[in-house]
Formats: structure tokens, C-alpha cells, sequence
């Protein structure tokens, strides 16, 4: 694989790139594509924000992640707080790093860009917790997360309209840097 250049982005400007690497990487069509756009826009407001891409020699976006200190007033905490309650977690909501997304494009997985993309999202942060969610079940982005030290912290947990059960991680920061494809 060629060298990969990693660094911030300015999320504004690169939105279709970065919705163009999610769609292909985690599947969506053009209407979720056109949800999310307005979506991630409004995320890149928010303060403290961080966005990092993974781009080749050339300057294509292969891979970005964002994510920002935690609210409990944002839609996503809203939606996870009872299941974080329920099994006595609510404390992850507080003072906690967000990552809102991490996607790679399938051609350049499994080569340590996803955990050099989301260990420089976190790196730096105030925040001492990372917490995240994924689909629930056996999955690559899961053994990631794994391997990062993230934890479960809730399973089974709904967002509406989503077709699939997602699982609530956190870790502490930082993440361990094995297997990194950064330079």
C-alpha cells in the first residue's frame, strides 16, 4: 500500500468527501447521504469538534473520523443515556470524548488506518474517557475498538430509523498506538 498522509480536515469544506468514504464504507444511499450531510455540518459547529482525514499522495480522502466532547443535551446522548442507565454507566456521559465517526474505504482496511485515524482524533483531548457505538455483533470496526481498549458499556441499544442494534464502547484515553499506520 502507498504511503498515506495523515492530518486535520476542515470538515465544512471536505463534507461530500468524507459522506463519499462513508457511503461507500458503511453503505448508504443517497438519501442517508443527504440526512447525514446536514448532519455533519451541523457536528463541524459544535465546540470542539476535531476532524482527521487519511489521504494519498495525490490528495484523496481513503479514511476521516470527527467527534467532539460529550453533551448530554445532543440527540446521541439522549438516545443512549437510558441504556447507559440501566446498567449503571451513566458517568460516560460526562466529561467523555465523543466519536461521532470513523470510516475507511474498504480497498484500504486492515492495514492500521482506522487506529491511526482515531487514536490522533482523541490524542490531545481534555477529556480523560473516549465513548463511541457500533453495530452490535462480530465485526472489524468492533475488534478495533477491542484491540483500543473501548469496552462495552451498553449492548441492544435502538436509534430510531436504524435498522440495526447498536453496542455503546468507551475507553480510556490514551489509546494504545500498536499496529499504526501513521508516519
Amino acid at each position: 500500500m502507498d504511503e498515506l498522509l495523515i492530518g486535520p480536515i476542515d470538515l465544512v469544506a471536505r463534507v461530500d468527501d468524507a459522506l463519499a468514504v462513508q457511503a461507500l464504507a458503511f453503505g448508504l444511499n443517497d438519501e442517508e447521504i443527504h440526512i447525514r450531510r446536514q448532519i455533519v455540518l451541523r457536528h463541524a459547529a459544535y465546540r470542539g469538534t476535531r476532524a482527521f482525514g487519511a489521504f494519498t499522495a495525490d490528495g484523496a480522502l481513503v479514511g476521516f473520523t470527527y467527534g467532539m466532547p460529550n453533551d448530554r443535551a445532543h440527540w446521541w446522548s439522549t438516545v443512549i443515556e437510558p441504556y447507559l442507565v440501566a446498567v449503571g454507566h451513566e458517568d460516560w456521559l460526562d466529561d467523555v470524548f465523543g466519536v461521532t465517526e470513523l470510516h475507511v474505504l474498504p480497498g484500504f482496511q486492515g492495514h492500521g488506518l482506522g487506529r491511526a485515524l482515531i487514536t490522533r482524533l482523541t490524542d490531545g483531548v481534555e477529556q480523560s474517557r473516549s465513548i463511541l457505538s457500533a453495530i452490535e455483533g462480530p465485526s472489524r470496526a468492533r475488534r478495533l475498538y477491542h484491540s483500543l481498549g473501548y469496552v462495552d458499556l451498553a449492548r441492544s441499544v435502538r436509534f430510531p430509523s436504524a435498522p440495526s442494534l447498536y453496542v455503546v464502547m468507551g475507553a480510556h484515553l490514551p489509546l494504545p498506538r500498536t499496529g499504526s499506520a501513521e508516519r
